[in-house]
């Protein structure tokens, strides 16, 4: 399969939580939950770079299970959300 975007992890501050969706490319319509933490246990580096590895990986599990592909992680592949989705819309 040629390298393309078929989805993405798609993390947001909904009140005092840190959440965690895999989404389609340039929407949260229909996107899946996948887990949520506290922010005061995010508040270091390390620690929320933990918990998007592990979000990653379960993000990698849903596209190996759909496409039998193994997902591949861009070093770039950090953005900021779009504005539309910052503020809590779909």
């Amino acid at each position: 399969m040629k390298n393309q975007q078929i989805g993405r992890l798609a993390m947001r501050v909904e009140g005092d939580l840190w959440v965690a969706y895999y989404a389609m490319p340039k929407t949260m319509k229909d996107a899946l939950f996948l887990g949520s933490i506290q922010m005061a246990f995010v508040q270091e580096k390390s620690a929320k770079q933990i918990f998007m590895a592990l979000m990653q990986d379960a993000v990698s599990m849903i596209i190996k299970e759909a496409t039998g592909e193994t997902a591949v992680w861009l070093e770039d592949s950090v953005r900021p959300a779009p504005a539309h989705e910052r503020a809590g819309r779909a």
